[in-house]
């Protein structure tokens, strides 16, 4: 009888401290998450890192000169890349093309979610860039115009010479981005316009001294 008395009694001791242990970590958690304490530090640093450092509202007038103008530059090298598919006669101008459309289809997208963030016009797709030819870069009515109607190596040739154009228009303007903006998303993907299009017009050149 006392024996069991005994074990009984321990028995209720080791759940007692067991209890107080499990309230104790609960409390402490509870603290951590408060006060941002030891327990969550590596969670909450990594998810402080995936945070921009400006956020969606920190922007300037040149954030939104840049999204603007970006916009109907990237849209007409789309229109120009399009071309390529049917009246190029490189392969490696064909490939050069896709990958242009790969690259600034999403770039107009997401400039055009910047835009409607900041409570900003975004240009429409399909617009006439009549508007715009004073755009550094940009192709006139004309020239547009010729290129549609080349085929083969002439169109190789056309294409090559107005892209490298239209990239150094756009590297110009991502210039002016990382000089004068503001937004960190919107200056990061500047730089990664200059760092992607300088290379295309190393390409193109190389292309046009190989013809």
């Amino acid at each position: 009888m006392i024996t069991r008395t005994l074990t009984r009694r321990a028995a209720l001791a080791t759940a007692a401290v067991t209890s107080a242990l499990v309230l104790a970590a609960c409390g402490g958690n509870s603290d951590d998450n408060g006060d941002g304490g030891t327990g969550h530090t590596g969670h909450g640093a990594s998810a402080g890192s995936a945070t921009p450092s400006a956020p969606a509202g920190a922007h300037n007038a040149q954030d939104v000169a840049f999204a603007q103008g970006m916009i109907p530059h990237h849209q007409q090298a789309l229109e120009m890349a399009e071309l390529a598919a049917d009246r190029a006669s490189s392969t490696r101008v064909k490939d050069l093309a896709a990958r242009i459309e790969k690259a600034q289809g999403p770039e107009i997208r997401t400039l055009t979610g910047w835009l409607k963030t900041w409570d900003e016009q975004a240009p429409m797709a399909g617009m006439d860039h009549s508007g715009h030819t004073g755009m550094s870069g940009m192709m006139s009515d004309a020239d547009m115009a010729t290129l549609k109607k080349a085929t083969g190596r002439d169109f190789d040739n056309r294409f090559l010479s107005l892209m490298v154009e239209h990239h150094q228009g756009a590297v110009e303007m991502a210039t002016t981005e990382k000089r004068k903006g503001r937004s960190s998303d919107a200056k990061a993907m500047a730089d990664a316009i200059i760092t992607a299009q300088d290379a295309e017009i190393k390409e193109m050149k190389r292309l046009l001294g190989a013809k």
